[in-house]
């Protein structure tokens, strides 16, 4: 390898301060090979679309508009980094837990930058304080924010191989062509990048200005493209936290309270169990009772071997009954009178219960606690805060501690929080040894995050051919945004398009939005309750709200006598969200003859600047919903569903279709069998064998997802798009095949079709027959 400096390229001449629709400042970096990084202002963005004349605040600036303008001040800091060997590099400052972002973002790289999707690596960024709100993966915000960024990066890196080309092959740089990592001139001479990455670098950081491709030349976003680590991932290749080989890290688990939050008193017999096999530490700390040992079955027979005291824990005594008259006595009023003199109105109240947060991995962390620094490697959504927080927690100082992202199994909103990283320190300080810890799946029903129960009041004023207005009063437990988005939200409070409301009002604000022409609408968050532990589950209030506003659509198009399909048609506001709702219906054969018992639902949902419509058919028969399924909630079938997104602009369209495709089975599991059971302050649900997520038996026979073509030329938010709409085509579904509107979601969790596991031990014992127990 050779070290000596690049010869530095010409000064940039003639560049104007000024930036356009697609003209972008940025910086070429100093450094030995090329690197180049994005320079983004306020300004630098697209003028927003026109909004209706009475729009809410979040058809003006939402939830994903916030969280991008709170990470432009750091964009410069996210670089392209080009190679001797021909690869591109880019640390991807948000956490891939499933959704595909590595993928995507490989995209705009191998786009912009004219280079093969795979010789573009894309690796996760440890915690990096400086990029305070640029390292927050949530609201469905990363393509939207990241996707002028990485692309000006790239497109400055471009511009200056194309510069140290024209010098190499003497040739003007108008002249020379690129492909696939190939500079080539119009005389036939070529060159690549890899041997011009060193000669394209900066001996000093440089502002430059660079123009990005127009879209017509597009060959790679847009087009579908399989996930860059699909291989590693069937094959058993890819490093999840627990893969990871940390030296002395060995297994660690908690025996944890019987109730939630409960506090340890005492451990009767601690030295007893620190003799078990295997057993190298017992300690008490702020969640529990942590035991290490030499593998994960020694440490659950030590949890179920020790013996504690507890003390009592923050939801005491509770039940899902309680919780609920709370909640209704929590409620905001209703601003116009239930009755008028040329008026009638529809008022109805919805339940939605507790439901799990758990994703297939479950809550891990490894961390390596020394008395003056620390490392810890967890799959992070919010790296930075839980730098911050663990730092506290053990007296060190931020920079002592290192905060290394992992890709994740799954989310769903649960890693914005580090509880599993946060814990996994506390024990390795007060162990003085590493540890690899690991939730077992009865900790993330009993003790984990909690999507929280809430109820939605809502009330329609309508003539006979007109609603005049749409009020609705979503009240809630407590929702915890403190992973982050918290501080998002203080940071840009002066620039909100809301009043002074607290974290929960704000975002509930910024992300609910009337679709329809319904006359004067207010919709309203109330909280209440802080005593459990909660989370923004993916796509925070909207299922639920609009879940309960699509059955009132249902409820109004039977009163105006008009087809459930037509009426959302007549009533929706623009052009592109009837484009979605036509979709469905024609490829869904909307209003086909159906057999009695079962029926079609349709529902619309906007929201992070995309449109989705679903349609879904159902089968509520006897002979379906009672089919027996040893322990499990059977109930409805959704036997088709038919889906359509329009996100703006989809960068891989074939990761789109599996992000809606998670969000149908979100929406199933949440209308007829997801759901935690709350009595005497703790949840009865152990297992993913009793937390009844959709299952085979529960999974249409026929799924169509449509991705619609791009109407806005930008990609919008697709993470959490599929969900509400999907929740609120099942219901309207149930409701139509059943003939009775449901009111209480989901509609099984009346059944408890199980025999709750004990709380005492909290670990449940492992089955020994699991063969016979397989479906």
């Amino acid at each position: 390898m050779t070290t000596h400096a690049p010869s530095p390229l010409p000064a940039e001449s003639g560049e104007p301060a000024l930036v356009g629709r697609r003209r972008f400042l940025g910086y070429v970096l100093a450094a030995p090979t090329l690197v180049a990084a994005a320079e983004l202002g306020p300004g630098s963005g697209t003028a927003g679309a026109a909004v209706p004349s009475a729009p809410s605040p979040a058809e003006i600036y939402d939830l994903n508009d916030m969280l991008t303008e709170a990470a432009l001040p750091t964009a410069n800091l996210i670089t392209v980094e080009v190679h001797e060997d021909g690869t591109v590099s880019f640390a991807l400052p948000r956490a891939e837990v499933g959704q595909g972002i590595t993928t995507s973002t490989a995209m705009l790289i191998a786009e912009e930058l004219d280079v093969p999707l795979e010789r573009v690596r894309v690796t996760l960024a440890d915690a990096r304080p400086e990029l305070l709100f640029n390292q927050l993966t949530g609201g469905s915000n990363t393509t939207f924010a990241t996707y002028t960024p990485i692309r000006v990066a790239a497109a400055i890196a471009k511009g200056r191989l194309l510069r140290a080309a024209a010098i190499e092959l003497d040739a003007a740089v108008t002249s020379l062509t690129t492909r696939a990592g190939m500079i080539t001139s119009a005389a036939g001479l070529s060159t690549t990048y890899g041997a011009l990455a060193r000669k394209a670098a900066s001996l000093r950081t440089e502002e430059v200005a660079v123009e990005l491709k127009p879209r017509s030349e597009f060959t790679v976003i847009g087009t579908p493209r399989n996930r860059v680590d699909a291989l590693a991932a069937v094959t058993g290749r890819k490093k999840f936290t627990m893969d990871l080989d940390v030296p002395d890290a060995l297994p660690t688990m908690v025996c944890r309270p019987p109730t939630i939050n409960g506090t340890v008193e005492s451990v009767v017999n601690a030295a007893e169990v620190r003799t078990m096999p295997g057993i190298t530490d017992v300690v008490a700390v702020s969640t529990g009772v942590a035991v290490r040992g030499r593998t994960f079955g020694q440490c659950i027979d030590a949890v179920r071997a020790l013996r504690v005291k507890w003390g009592p824990g923050s939801a005491e005594g509770k039940s899902d009954e309680s919780v609920l008259e709370e909640l209704r006595a929590a409620e905001l009023p209703m601003a116009v009178p239930k009755t008028g003199p040329l008026t009638r109105t529809i008022e109805e109240e919805f339940t939605f219960h507790f439901r799990g947060n758990s994703a297939l991995e479950p809550n891990c962390a490894i961390a390596d606690v020394r008395a003056d620094r620390a490392e810890v490697w967890a799959a992070l959504k919010s790296p930075v805060v839980a730098q911050e927080t663990i730092a506290a927690r053990l007296g060190l100082p931020p920079g002592a501690v290192a905060v290394h992202v992992v890709e994740g199994g799954g989310s769903f909103g649960r890693k914005l929080f580090g509880d599993a990283a946060l814990e996994a320190a506390e024990i390795s300080q007060r162990m003085g040894k590493p540890v690899r810890l690991m939730w077992h799946r009865a900790d993330d029903c009993r003790q984990g995050r909690t999507h929280p129960m809430a109820t939605s009041r809502v009330r329609v004023s309508l003539t006979p051919d007109a609603v005049l207005g749409y009020e609705q009063r979503h009240t809630s437990v407590f929702t915890d945004f403190g992973h982050g988005l918290g501080e998002v939200v203080t940071a840009m409070a002066a620039k909100l398009p809301v009043a002074d409301l607290g974290f929960s009002e704000t975002i509930f604000a910024l992300s609910q939005t009337m679709p329809y022409e319904f006359g004067t609408t207010t919709q309203l968050l109330n909280e209440t309750d802080k005593g459990f532990n909660t989370g923004s589950m993916r796509n925070i209030y909207s299922p639920d709200v609009t879940c309960a506003r699509e059955l009132i659509v249902d409820r109004l198009a039977a009163e105006m006598a008009s087809d459930p399909y037509r009426f959302r048609r007549d009533f929706l506001q623009d052009d592109r969200s009837r484009a979605v709702l036509d979709e469905v219906a024609r490829a869904g054969g909307w209003g086909r003859p159906m057999p009695a018992g079962t029926a079609q639902g349709i529902a619309f949902h906007a929201e992070y600047h995309g449109v989705t419509a679903a349609l879904v058919e159902i089968d509520c028969r006897p002979e379906t919903v009672n089919r027996p399924i040893r322990d499990g909630v059977t109930g409805p079938r959704v036997t088709k569903a038919v889906f359509a997104v329009d996100v703006g602009l989809a960068v891989n369209p074939r990761g789109l279709q599996a992000q809606m495709m998670g969000g149908i089975s979100d929406g199933i599991a949440q209308v007829l069998t997801s759901s935690l059971h709350l009595r005497d302050g703790h949840f009865l649900e152990a297992s993913w064998d009793n937390y009844f997520y959709t299952r085979q038996w529960n999974t249409p026979f026929e799924l169509e997802i449509i991705v619609m073509p791009p109407t806005t030329g930008e990609p919008g938010g697709a993470g959490e798009l599929g969900v509400a709409a999907s929740m609120a085509a099942v219901a309207c579904a149930y409701g139509r095949a059943t003939g009775t509107t449901p009111t209480s979601f989901p509609v099984n969790h009346g059944t408890l079709s199980f025999e709750p596991k004990p709380a005492v031990p909290p670990i449940p014992q492992s089955p020994v027959d699991g063969l016979r127990h397989t479906y």
